[in-house]
Formats: structure tokens, sequence, C-alpha cells
């Protein structure tokens, strides 16, 4: 009976925790009744329990804890704080040690051939990282007369990709980014 209730307030304590958890949650019950439950399954035994849901909104994420760099950013290279929060939470999700599949790295996935024009020396600095790719978003602005959307599709796939086109690039990747931000951005400027 004890190792039920056990259970059940851990369940309990999982879903009422699951606000703040976004990893998958696997589950498997031993042979002697014992239930696990963990993030990074390590056997075939256990099964999916909980699935991450997509974020929608800005609830879950800690937005502001990076409010003071930004506006700091914002002064120095006059974009918008609440594009630079888009962009962060789109590019991140607010997560200084993120890293791409293509090797972008920290809060603004600022790609590593770009960290010494961008005076960035620790991509996972958060200061650094996001003066860097503040002042790269700026130099996208100029580029493209402050057309935000050209600016973002240069952001994400490169300004010779945007170039080449000479609008957003007909990549599917690129094209989702530039709507994403856009829509996260029309959030923040709402709050």
């Amino acid at each position: 009976m004890l190792k039920r209730t056990i259970n059940i307030l851990w369940i309990g304590l999982v879903l009422l925790c699951w606000d703040v958890a976004f990893a998958d949650i696997y589950m498997y019950i031993d042979n002697s009744g014992v239930v696990h439950f963990t993030n990074v399954p390590t056997s075939s035994n256990y099964k999916l329990y909980i699935k991450e849901k997509p974020q929608k909104g800005l609830a879950r994420t800690n937005t502001r804890k990076y409010d003071a760099v930004i506006k700091k950013a914002q002064k120095k290279y006059g974009v918008e704080f609440s594009l630079i929060k888009a962009v962060i939470k789109v590019e991140s999700g607010f997560d200084p040690q993120a890293v791409s599949k293509k090797g972008a790295k920290g809060l603004m996935q600022l790609m590593p051939d770009n960290f010494k024009s961008l005076a960035v020396k620790d991509p996972f600095n958060p200061s650094q990282n996001i003066m860097g790719g503040v002042l790269y978003l700026q130099r996208l602005l100029r580029r493209y007369e402050y057309q935000l959307p050209l600016a973002l599709a240069a952001y994400n796939a490169g300004p010779d990709a945007v170039d080449k086109y000479n609008k957003i690039p007909p990549y599917e990747e690129t094209q989702n980014y530039v709507k994403k931000v856009l829509e996260v951005y029309s959030q923040y400027n709402k709050t």
C-alpha cells in the first residue's frame, strides 16, 4: 500500500511540475512492482508516458531572466526589445547552452564563423551572445532597409540566400522561422 501511495504522489508531482518540465517522460514497472520514471530511458523497458507538448504562447519560459542585457543591447544597437526577445525565444527557447545541429551556439544561436566579427569570445556567455546577436541583427536590418522579414530570413538562412532570391528564400525552415519570430514578436508587443 505504501508503494502505491508513493507512486501516486510521484505521478502527482510529475504532473504538477509539468509546466516547468519540457521533456518527454518515460515509465516502466519492474518485476517487484516499483514504478520508474525518467526523461532519458536507459533500456527498452521504458515506454513513453507523457509526450512533451509544444509550447503555446510564452507562459512556460522565464522570459525576464535576460531583460537587463536585452535592454542594454536595445539601447546600444537600436533594435526593438520585443524583437530581440522574440529571436531569442525562437532560436534557443532562452537556453544559454543551446547548440544547433549546424553548430550555432547560445541564446541567439550564433555561428562560430561570426564570433570574431561580433566580438564574441564565449558564445555561452549570455551577455556576449545577446550583444553579438543583436549587433548582427542590427547589421541585417540595415542591409535590408529595415524590412524585418528579410532581415529575419537572413538571420536564419544567411544573407547570401536572401540576396540570391531577393526575397525570403524558398526554404521551408526559413519561411517557418520568419513566421514564428513574427508571431512571438507580436505576442511580446501585446504584453
